[in-house]
């Protein structure tokens, strides 16, 4: 299997890349070890250096890299560089708390002294994902290198060469050579490296099949892992939101990549005393975006990440509508080159059909109407995925008892669905385990060793 980037708006090969052999991925383990032997012992103040002045040149090479992301998979280019301004953030919040997050954690008992001491455990295996093929790399590869850890990659076959201007950025940085390295492999040989006795861990970001994989290899290795899988998030609109409001954020969260987030808004669950209007309002916004270039900072619309997506999607879609659902808007692809599918509205979902518990990876909006606050709790945990979601009201206290109420890792009022650097990211059921981002997402692959004095007698 090669790498190659395709350009998914005119769907044409633009380069590859050959994979690298089963005796190379060996060798990158063995490198990540060595590194990992002295990297551990270097201080905070040295990696911080390090990881600020990574952060310093993805701004300083914001647009070189947003079109890179653009040209690859297809992302908006405005959206591109929100994702490259977002990974400085991160790296600044790591490079700057570190030493507090990881100081030691000094714990009260009778007699003795004792503490908790949080020390980096190795070499990690990281499985990233095309869509976000910058931010899902820093959020995984960052606090673990700030925490004294070694850091390989897989990451997705569509974006090698971001995957290569990663590495090559954390090279110009000055991080030493087998810290971090990106790995052209084919998906076989994550097996390789997650079962050498020498990786400690491994983090994915991707499909339910991919997660499942990856968590039967580890546990069968006794390796730690974190998934972070699909989501179909809920985003619940009560009748006492602020509809106006409301509309501009169900097209934040649903368009948001194109449709092709994890943590995007795909259900719409709607009271039924606002639905009519809801409906009404939320058609019109989403029939007035415009499809075009991705490159173009005035398009609304970008193409999917690949023609095979767009395939995908418009199968999913038919296939609920032969069952039954009813298409509102869209349902289909526009009549030009590239992986484009139109924005697009589904309503009369009922669960017998693949939509009502399917995550659709694109520009399709599902919306359902219940009668009440209870049925739309109901409705919405009512998914084998718990990564996120959201609650609309007028009445804060009100959307607190609701939100508690969901289950999800996350959940946010008045707003879809957001990261910001300070936050846990993470969900619950087929939609993963573990944390990342925040003072959590560090501690994942840490040993929490206890160290425990006698006081004399």
């Amino acid at each position: 299997m090669g790498f190659e980037t395709v350009n998914p708006a005119t769907n044409e090969t633009v380069e590859t890349f050959e994979s690298l052999s089963r005796e190379d991925a060996i060798a990158a383990v063995d490198k990540a070890h060595t590194a990992f032997e002295s990297w551990r012992r270097t201080s905070f103040d040295e990696r911080k250096a390090i990881i600020l002045d990574f952060a310093k040149r993805l701004r300083d090479r914001r647009d070189e890299f947003a079109k890179l992301i653009t040209l690859e998979m297809g992302k908006r280019i405005s959206e591109a560089k929100k994702e490259i301004e977002f990974c400085a953030e991160i790296c600044e919040f790591y490079a700057n708390g570190a030493d507090e997050f990881l100081a030691d954690h000094d714990m009260e008992v009778d007699g003795a002294e004792a503490y908790i001491q949080y020390t980096p455990i190795g070499v990690l295996m990281g499985v990233m994902p095309w869509n976000f093929p910058f931010y899902q790399v820093v959020r995984y590869a960052v606090p673990n290198i700030m925490a004294g850890n070694t850091a390989l990659l897989k990451h997705a076959g569509n974006v090698p060469q971001c995957a290569n201007a990663i590495q090559t950025l954390f090279q110009d940085s000055g991080l030493p050579d087998g810290v971090f390295q990106n790995l052209f492999i084919p998906n076989e040989f994550v097996k390789v490296i997650v079962s050498d006795k020498r990786v400690q861990g491994v983090s994915l970001t991707g499909s339910e099949k991919a997660g499942a994989a990856v968590a039967g290899l580890a546990g069968k290795n006794l390796k730690r892992s974190v998934l972070e899988l699909g989501g179909n998030d809920a985003f619940i609109v009560l009748e006492d939101a602020d509809l106006e409001h409301v509309i501009k954020m169900a097209i934040k969260g649903r368009m948001v990549n194109t449709g092709q987030s994890c943590v995007a808004a795909k259900r719409f669950i709607i009271v039924e005393a606002i639905a009519e209007k809801f409906l009404e309002q939320f058609t019109a916004a989403m029939s007035e975006m415009q499809l075009g270039d991705p490159m173009d900072e005035d398009t609304d619309v970008g193409p999917l990440s690949s023609e095979g997506a767009a395939v995908d999607l418009l199968e999913k879609v038919q296939a609920s509508v032969n069952a039954g659902a009813t298409v509102v808007l869209g349902g289909d692809r526009p009549d030009r080159s590239g992986a484009y599918f139109n924005p697009t509205i589904l309503t009369d979902i009922t669960e017998d059909m693949p939509t009502y518990d399917q995550e659709l990876f694109g520009p399709v909006a599902s919306v359902y109407v219940v009668k009440d606050e209870q049925a739309a709790i109901k409705l919405a945990n009512d998914s084998s995925y718990g990564l996120g979601g959201s609650v609309h009201t007028a009445d804060i206290e009100r959307g607190r008892k609701v939100a508690e109420q969901i289950d999800t890792g996350m959940v946010f009022i008045n707003q879809p669905t957001n990261s910001q650097a300070e936050l846990p990211f993470g969900g619950i059921k087929n939609s993963g385990y573990g944390r990342e981002l925040s003072k959590l997402g560090i501690m994942e692959f840490v040993n929490k060793k206890l160290i425990h004095v006698r006081n004399k007698e």
